[in-house]
């Protein structure tokens, strides 16, 4: 006899409280900032975009910030400035964004997929081993701060026999995240960072690329731009020079001032907005805490950092043969929103084929899919709306325990 959950099939009542999974607020001064480049006569790359990277470096302590149309598209222009053979082995955790995935292949190289820890949801410095014992050393490895959590890139790079230079940072959703007292973003090597709706500075599309290598960071903002020697900005200022060079093989990458506008404006609510985040999710683990057939997000230890909270990832252990999807359905018919992050990259078509895969498969990330379930996370949560949330996780947890609507 299979349980399933009664509150999957029933109306949804007036009373009951929306909370979708996402929320992007477009602050009143950012929306201002875009109606005053909209009108100024100069909406793309310029001195807008100059002034959020100075911001934008100063806020995560590096020594050069260079914006871009996608953390994507960073990770790629990253990839690309280490200037590697082609074909080159590129390690990727399979627990991430299939974007992340396709920035390698796109530089022009061969990704390697790596295990997780199920626990953690990022590879260790075992499941890395694993994989260079599989396939051989790596020229490069990206890192992704999964949910906002830490890595350990040192450990990840020494596992890996790759040079802290030649990690890619993929801090998609580490924006906020600190690695002990160092914020994600400073240091060696280049992070990349997203400005999506749903990120932590969302602006609905953009990314960012921190350094403190300065040849690697011109080179990236000529890459931003088709390789070109200098932008349309330069060229145009008073006493510019409308000729320039192609030096390298570039993309069509670079951010707008209408997006960097409202980025600078966003950037003054940040510390805000995390602290909001940071409270919401004291909040989650208090009302969800010892709930049978859930498990609070992975966090770090005290002295390994901080957490972003960019997502709230509970893993589902619900007895009665309740799966994830029927849970889904369930908080749905609540009017509930959900996501699970991610579908493991090597169960995606096109990286099953393309993806170089350890023999032995990728069984903690295969283990950890099917439990994950990211609850509502943003600054403008209610407490009204958390209730609902955890009242409605609380329902459902009892009621595949005790077995009611078993059929």
């Amino acid at each position: 006899m299979t349980t399933r959950i009664t509150a999957a099939a029933r109306p949804l009542p007036a009373a009951e409280i929306a909370v979708p999974f996402a929320d992007c607020d477009i602050t009143a001064e950012a929306q201002a900032a875009v109606l005053r480049v909209l009108q100024s006569g100069w909406v793309t790359t310029g001195r807008e975009v100059a002034a959020f990277e100075t911001e934008f470096a100063a806020a995560v302590g590096a020594e050069f910030a260079v914006a871009v149309s996608s953390c994507t598209q960073g990770i790629e222009l990253a990839l690309r400035s280490l200037g590697l053979p082609p074909g080159s082995l590129v390690l990727s955790s399979t627990m991430t964004f299939c974007g992340a995935v396709q920035a390698i292949v796109h530089a022009g190289h061969q990704p390697v997929l790596v295990d997780v820890d199920p626990v953690t949801g990022m590879p260790t410095p075992a499941t890395v081993r694993a994989a260079v014992q599989s396939f051989g050393r790596p020229a490069a490895l990206t890192v992704v701060h999964w949910a906002g959590d830490v890595a350990d890139v040192p450990a990840l790079a020494e596992a890996a026999g790759v040079p802290l230079d030649h990690v890619v940072v993929d801090a998609a959703h580490a924006l906020g995240t600190y690695a002990g007292d160092a914020p994600i973003g400073s240091g060696p090597g280049a992070t990349c960072f997203s400005f999506y709706a749903t990120k932590n500075l969302p602006l609905g599309e953009g990314g960012m690329i921190t350094t403190d290598d300065a040849a690697r960071a011109d080179w990236l903002r000529g890459a931003r731009l088709h390789g070109m020697t200098a932008d349309a900005w330069r060229r145009y200022l008073p006493g510019g020079n409308w000729r320039y060079n192609v030096a390298d093989a570039g993309l069509k990458a670079n951010m707008t001032d209408i997006q960097a506008s409202m980025g600078r404006a966003q950037l003054t609510h940040f510390p805000s907005w995390q602290r909001r985040r940071a409270e919401i999710a004291a909040q989650y683990d208090d009302r969800l805490a010892g709930l049978p057939g859930v498990g609070l997000p992975h966090r770090p230890a005290p002295g390994e950092g901080t957490h972003a909270w960019h997502l709230y990832p509970v893993r589902l252990r619900l007895h009665g043969g309740i799966d994830r999807d029927e849970v889904i359905a369930a908080l749905s018919a609540r009017a509930i929103g959900t996501s699970v992050h991610f579908i493991p990259v090597h169960r995606l078509a096109y990286f099953s084929q393309t993806a170089l895969i350890p023999s032995a498969g990728l069984t903690g990330a295969d283990a950890l899919f099917d439990q994950l379930l990211s609850l509502p996370m943003y600054p403008r949560l209610t407490g009204q709306q958390l209730d609902a949330v955890c009242t409605a996780v609380t329902d459902i947890a009892h009621e595949g325990i005790s077995g009611k609507g078993t059929e």
